[in-house]
């Protein structure tokens, strides 16, 4: 079990056997929980908005070219689309 001490600015360092084991870098993050047993830190991704928002246009994109063309309003696009997206969430989670 490794001990961390809270340092100046509410600052923690992970020991260096966890940072390998969980291939951890300087600017990682890591998303903390409260749980029953006390904090859970847990690695996450954070991708920046631009950069999600051009791969997702690319992705759309090549979707779209595999598609018939549609006759929907864009509100009804949107809700397709949101409908979809919570699909793939619950398949997923």
């Amino acid at each position: 079990m490794a001990l961390l001490k809270i340092l100046r600015s509410a600052q923690i360092t992970l020991p260096a056997e966890l940072r390998k084991q969980f291939n951890l870098a300087e600017g990682d993050y890591l998303e903390a929980q409260p749980v029953k047993e006390g904090i859970l830190l847990k690695p996450v991704s954070v991708v920046e908005r631009q950069q999600a928002g051009k791969a997702l246009l690319k992705l759309l994109a090549r979707v779209h070219a595999k598609q018939p063309p549609r006759k929907l309003t864009p509100r009804k696009q949107e809700e397709e689309i949101a409908r979809e997206v919570k699909a793939f969430r619950k398949q997923h989670a």
